[in-house]
């Protein structure tokens, strides 16, 4: 193959590793709407909200934690064979999903589709920088983005119709076709890669970053559970995952072979964008926690009719995101993206004024505008990163900002989804009083777990619902302003530190020095 030109069957290779991305795309956006559907007692597997927060973070903690290492292993091993690898345990791992018979199994099996994740999403980037000559890369890289943007736009419609005419696990099922078909096509057309001088593993950073990580999000979910802090089920696990945390700082800033790089963090324009990223997806994912029960159980609306009605803001990114780097370009990163985080901001801060009155149209609308924001923050963000390192470190920028916007997605639907948990439990209580102390601990979990205590005890149960729906909806707005109010935390970062528009270079700054 000539790296000037890049190999013969290029685009057909880059067909092949859209699709094989498809359903590690489309899995997360899926289980968004099968929530409830799996919360539920008869039909699913009666889990708990922190089972479900669980079934979500399990697979983003082992995604983001295992990243960099899958990474530098398929750089030494061949990237085509970990590409292949990852397919095949991730499509073992949906079936395990879709036929787990507890919340627990979900979980673990949820954590095992992380692991072929993390193989597959690295994999992906590397081979396209390999068969694709320079002048052709971006374009490539914006066809795999395009490719993303689809999956996450079908996701929500494709999860309520399978939710609505099969089973909850058939939203797992449906990567096993995708998968098989992926390794044929693998193996006919993705040629084998290696890089000559590969990275060295850091096994002990990994180790350290997950335990610490999960020690983390454990307290915090426990938290929302036991509506307290100051217990030591939660300030333990919480305390000792932060001096893991430190401990793996302390040791990625010692070694010269990181697994993820903390000095570049010193860079106040790497940090900000990295920040930046970071807080609009902390307070994406866990609104999109609440909202999904939101739309199906206060509104009342069926798992495809929800999935419809998120179909703005996929829509929204697939219009404007094309067009951001323009907007960018015209007004400089500070700007758009300042202005892109005040309009984040004020959507979510929205979702604090809405309940079970609130017209189907202004939800649509706020969906809309939230997503043409988003579209605009992420190539700011990312135009800053990578001006912000070394152009040979480009890679290692974007594997980063990858793994930042993970976790902290894992941290929004923990944090958030706690402060929903505490406070619907804390309103409910007075409610639950009167009811036996068994029928109290579940019916005070969730609105899920109310409404399936309401359901056992038929016309006493009756209610239970209208004050369950509007502690809810009371809980939805407290978090709502919880996420606003780290919108705004991302807004300050924004306007402080993200670099502005580039000074036009002067043409007699462009002259070479005079010779003497």
């Amino acid at each position: 193959m000539d790296p000037r030109t890049g190999h013969p069957r290029r685009w057909a290779i880059l067909g092949v590793l859209v699709f094989s991305l498809l359903a590690v795309v489309l899995d997360n956006t899926i289980l968004n709407v099968a929530m409830k559907t799996i919360a539920d007692e008869t039909v699913g597997l009666g889990a708990t909200q922190s089972e479900l927060e669980w079934a979500i973070n399990s697979y983003t903690l082992v995604f983001a934690g295992l990243l960099f290492t899958f990474g530098v292993i398929g750089d030494r091993t061949g990237r085509k064979r970990m590409l292949f690898i990852g397919m095949v345990l991730f499509g073992l791992s949906s079936l395990a999903s879709a036929y787990a018979q507890d919340p627990t199994q979900l979980i673990l099996a949820r954590a095992a589709m992380g692991i072929g994740g993390a193989a597959i999403m690295p994999a992906t980037l590397a081979i396209i920088s390999n068969v694709f000559p320079p002048g052709e890369r971006g374009k490539a890289i914006g066809v795999w983005a395009g490719g993303v943007g689809l999956a996450v736009a079908i996701g929500p419609i494709t999860g309520g119709l399978l939710i609505e005419h099969f089973w909850w696990g058939s939203v797992f099922l449906v990567n096993v076709p995708i998968v098989l078909v992926s390794l044929v096509l693998i193996s006919m057309v993705v040629p084998e890669s290696r890089d000559p001088k590969p990275s060295r593993l850091d096994p002990l950073g990994v180790a350290l970053s997950i335990i610490g990580l999960v020690a983390i999000v454990y307290g915090i979910i426990r938290g929302g559970e036991l509506a307290t802090v100051a217990s030591a089920e939660v300030l333990v696990p919480t305390l000792f995952g932060l001096a893991v945390l430190g401990v793996f700082v302390w040791w990625e800033r010692r070694i010269d072979h990181p697994v993820f790089d903390v000095r570049n963090f010193a860079n106040v324009r790497f940090s900000s964008a990295i920040g930046m990223m970071g807080i609009v997806f902390f307070a994406m994912m866990g609104g999109m926690f609440f909202l999904t029960f939101y739309l199906q159980i206060v509104l009342g609306f069926t798992p495809v009719q929800a999935g419809a009605l998120m179909i703005p803001f996929a829509a929204a990114q697939l219009i404007f995101a094309p067009l951001s780097q323009r907007v960018n370009e015209r007004f400089g990163a500070k700007l758009s993206a300042t202005v892109s985080m005040i309009v984040v901001t004020l959507a979510l801060s929205s979702y604090a004024l809405m309940d079970q009155n609130t017209p189907i149209l202004l939800i649509e609308i706020v969906f809309f505008v939230q997503g043409a924001a988003m579209a605009n923050i992420m190539p700011p963000a990312t135009t800053a990163i990578m001006e912000s390192l070394p152009r040979e470190k480009a890679g290692v920028g974007s594997a980063m900002s990858n793994t930042v916007r993970q976790l902290a997605g894992a941290l929004g639907v923990a944090v958030l989804g706690s402060v929903l948990s505490s406070s619907y439990r804390g309103e409910m209580a007075p409610v639950l009083a009167g009811l036996p102390a068994d029928a109290q601990h579940a019916a005070g979990e969730s609105i899920m777990g109310t409404m399936g205590v309401a359901e056992a005890l038929g016309e006493q149960g009756q209610a239970l619902i209208k004050p369950a729906f509007a502690a809810f909806v009371d809980g939805m707005h407290v978090t709502a302003m919880v996420s606003a109010v780290v919108g705004l935390l991302g807004i300050v970062v924004v306007a402080r530190w993200m670099p502005g528009k580039p000074r036009p270079v002067r043409q007699t700054e462009q002259r070479e020095p005079a010779t003497v």
